[in-house]
């Protein structure tokens, strides 16, 4: 579809689905991003420093999180749920910020949506491939995307690769508490990170994005000669590119907002949370209620 049918399709969507957006007002809608919770702050942050005239409207699925432990049906639904809220909201993109979330639904969602979809999981692995040296890639994630097997298939197409994953569950609870850097951060990255360490990797991909949380201890651990690849700025470069080729850059004299919105019970605790993580970028939370989907499994 070639940029000019897709701004008239997005506009159509865009005013059906708000009641309020004509068809002038499409590049300055917001771009959507979604995660399970806090981890996609971080590629929102990297997408407002490199386009900072764009709007961002943020959903974190507080009311589900965390994503990595649950069955991959579950996850596609309340995913499929959020990214359904932020089409209904009236975004010109939506960006998967989760790494489980996008092992599990990419493909419906780019088939479900008229809007460009982009996720954290390809840009993530191009980098690492033209990062490594000696062709050995680490991956951590959680036991979602390490389980789903996605990187070890798109690295496993390069036969002079060799892939080493490993699930780190831990890293996400630790995030989602705020916890970032303590003793027991440190000896949980030692136990997890030491079959990478072994393995030689000379490049580390952080394949979630509440793991750029945890970088010192991660790097610590790896040493000062592992590169650290992490989805955030990675997909951020890749929003970018999307815009630019579909002609979707807000304006010049576009006034950037930044939504954020999450399903739990407690904006508080939301809002506290990010404080603690990214200071004072997140000034206020909205609770909102995603619709309820059946979807076959």
């Amino acid at each position: 579809m070639n940029s000019a049918v897709l701004r008239s399709v997005m506009a159509v969507s865009l005013a059906g689905a708000t009641g309020r957006l004509g068809w002038w007002t499409v590049n300055d809608a917001p771009i959507g991003i979604f995660d399970s919770g806090v981890g996609g702050l971080t590629v929102a942050r990297a997408v407002s420093a490199l386009l900072p005239r764009e709007s961002i409207r943020y959903i974190g699925d507080t009311a589900h999180s965390p994503y990595g432990p649950k069955p991959i049906a579950d996850v596609r639904r309340y995913a499929l749920e959020v990214l359904d809220t932020l089409v209904d909201e009236g975004v010109k993109m939506l960006v998967i910020a989760c790494n489980t979330a996008s092992a599990a639904m990419l493909r419906d969602a780019r088939e479900r949506y008229d809007v460009p979809v982009v996720e954290v999981i390809g840009p993530a692995v191009r980098t690492a491939i033209s990062t490594t040296r000696n062709g050995r890639i680490g991956v951590i994630g959680t036991a979602g995307t390490i389980g789903s097997g996605v990187y070890q298939d798109m690295l496993g197409v390069n036969a002079n690769l060799n892939l080493f994953a490993q699930a780190c569950p831990r890293f996400v609870e630790f995030v989602e508490a705020g916890i970032t850097d303590s003793p027991e951060v440190l000896a949980v990255a030692e136990s997890y990170l030491a079959p990478l360490r072994h393995a030689g990797v000379d490049t580390l991909v952080l394949g979630c994005t509440h793991y750029p949380f945890l970088e010192g201890a991660i790097s610590y651990v790896m040493g000062a000669d592992v590169s650290l690849v992490s989805s955030d700025t990675e997909t951020a470069k890749d929003v970018y590119r999307q815009l630019v080729s579909r002609d979707l850059l807000a304006g010049p004299d576009a006034r950037a907002r930044r939504d954020y919105e999450a399903t739990g019970d407690s904006a508080h605790e939301f809002l506290e949370l990010a404080h603690r993580l990214m200071g004072r970028e997140v000034r206020s939370v909205t609770l909102v209620q995603t619709g309820v989907i059946d979807l076959p499994r």
